[in-house]
């Protein structure tokens, strides 16, 4: 990892802290302020754990982008949790046959940047 990359990395983990800090929940409701908080708290540091050992430059640049949408998403919609996609089952059916391996893979290429570890860590 080069320095600047690291850097970045280093950055990203102290603005997520600092998220954290000053989050408020949206219902206005202290209990689920400190839920959200601790959410912020203990999604951060699972997958800043899961990828601190990444030296593919493309894989780094993939989390990055990730953290980087998941904070956008977070701050504008006002919620922690990453929002869901509504693809239904089989929605996503090629037009020849070629089974499930084809519809997993379409299913994998149409998941948005933000929920790329979502189901790896919950």
């Amino acid at each position: 990892m080069t320095t600047a990359t690291r850097q970045e990395v280093l950055g990203l983990y102290r603005r997520v802290f600092r998220l954290a800090r000053k989050w408020q929940a949206a219902s206005g409701q202290m209990e689920d302020t400190i839920r959200e908080k601790q959410y912020i708290l203990n999604e951060a540091r699972t997958l800043f754990q899961k990828n601190k050992n990444l030296t593919d430059r493309d894989l780094i640049k993939q989390c990055i982008d990730e953290c980087t949408a998941r904070i956008e998403i977070g701050l504008h919609y006002q919620i922690p949790y990453p929002r869901p996609i509504h693809l239904p089952p089989m929605g996503l059916t090629p037009l020849q046959g070629r089974g499930l391996r084809t519809q997993e893979k379409l299913r994998k290429l149409s998941k948005p940047v933000y929920l790329k570890s979502h189901d790896e860590v919950s």
